[in-house]
């Protein structure tokens, strides 16, 4: 194989640790027969490593493949959970950067609930863009304050002046991150005092917790403190703040258009030898994990006892599709009235509504994302529906600390 660069850094040589072969190139479409989720495109995983910089890539990701169409999903506003901390965010940047009458652009800001969010709380003037904007499937409320554009940022939208940048959870579905953080940064080469704010997942986690649910394909490029902060500063941007939050499952950046310097934070961004370690442990331990799941759900099944994930987004169709999961899982909850009805892509398990369990009387109920366990066990509870509450990570858990 020839020497792959680095998309981040172009450092040649990016080492291959974890491969998938076949699978869902979309996870959050909403897919309305089981043989089109069961036949849906499907591509290949191959996680690239770069020692130089700490930037993790699937180096076969194929961007053609993609569909961000009104089809697309993503919305997580129907949890109370997560609309809680979306408010705390909002509130914590309109404090911290004044934003009160100003001009805000969200880059890939999905069904538009926190551009409007900030421009609410704020009274402040917004612009979202992202190709699979739909109104009609958006829980902000309609104002006059934000505007919507469906289609993908580029410099064509330089001439839009913004005092404030969003990108949420956006950089990691981009395959060439250093071309489209350079783009960014020219289109604010007019104003130099605009503040960027980029979220994405921390994958630091992901490596340390053997979390093969939170390895897709739509996630082709993942980011550690370090890897963030070094992509930003070798752009022209001058790094202010470098955080985690939501559980350390979030990693946030905040910075100015500079000369690539800036505030440092060895605490958090000297994790070079952090990852390769964290690399390292899930290219060991993953078969062992992935086994125990597999073993698992083949007792429950063979026992004649029923098991539901609970979230039907991403990392539910990674963990159905990494294991090969079909007969033993029938059914997958969620929230979002959207997806009800709608069927898992790659394994075709149909999505129901927390209502459909008080007929279904599951036995085990698996959590897809921890930060939901709570809230979950309550709906259960006034559902009026007993069973075993699981989160993803057990296994994974198991082996960490052993």
């Amino acid at each position: 194989m020839a020497a792959i660069p680095c998309p981040s850094c172009s450092a040649v040589g990016m080492e291959i640790f974890y491969e998938l072969e076949r699978v869902p190139v979309h996870s959050v479409l909403l897919l309305p027969t089981r043989k089109e989720a069961i036949t849906y495109p499907r591509g290949d995983i191959r996680l690239g490593f770069c020692r130089a910089c700490g930037f993790i890539s699937n180096t076969a990701f194929d961007p053609s493949l993609h569909e961000y169409s009104e089809r697309y999903e993503e919305t997580q506003g129907y949890s109370p959970t997560f609309n809680a901390f979306a408010r705390r965010l909002a509130e914590h940047l309109i404090e911290r950067y004044d934003l009160r009458g100003k001009d805000i652009i969200e880059i890939g800001c999905g069904k538009g609930e926190f551009i409007t969010l900030l421009c609410d709380l704020g009274e402040n003037r917004g612009i979202g863009i992202d190709p699979a904007y739909v109104a009609q499937r958006s829980l902000a409320r309609p104002s006059e304050r934000v505007t919507f554009i469906t289609d993908f940022y580029s410099e064509k939208y330089a001439h839009l002046h913004a005092d404030f940048v969003v990108c949420k959870m956006t950089l990691e579905h981009i395959h060439q991150t250093a071309a489209f953080v350079g783009m960014v940064r020219r289109t604010l080469a007019d104003q130099p005092h605009t503040t960027v704010f980029f979220q994405v997942p921390d994958t630091t986690r992901v490596l340390e917790e053997i979390g093969f649910w939170d390895i897709y394909y739509e996630h082709c490029s993942y980011f550690t403190p370090g890897s963030l902060a070094r992509l930003f500063r070798r752009c022209g941007f001058d790094v202010i703040d470098l955080w985690r939050d939501y559980g350390d499952q979030y990693l946030m950046i905040e910075a100015q258009p500079g000369s690539g310097a800036g505030r440092i934070f060895p605490g958090l961004e000297d994790d070079l030898d952090r990852t390769a370690a964290g690399v390292a442990t899930l290219r060991r331990e993953v078969p062992q994990v992935l086994h125990r799941w597999r073993s698992y759900l083949n007792d429950q099944y063979a026992a004649g006892r029923r098991v539901v994930l609970w979230g039907s987004g991403s990392k539910g169709v990674a963990f159905l599709t990494t294991l090969g999961i079909e007969r033993e899982i029938t059914y997958t909850v969620d929230i979002n009235p959207h997806k009800h009805g709608m069927f898992m892509a790659g394994t075709g398990q149909q999505i129901v509504s927390p209502t459909f369990l008080r007929e279904y009387r599951p036995d085990v109920v698996i959590v897809m994302n921890p930060i939901y366990r709570d809230e979950i066990q309550r709906d259960l509870a006034r559902l009026g529906v007993s069973a075993d509450v699981v989160t993803v990570e057990m296994f994974a858990s198991a082996i960490a600390s052993a």
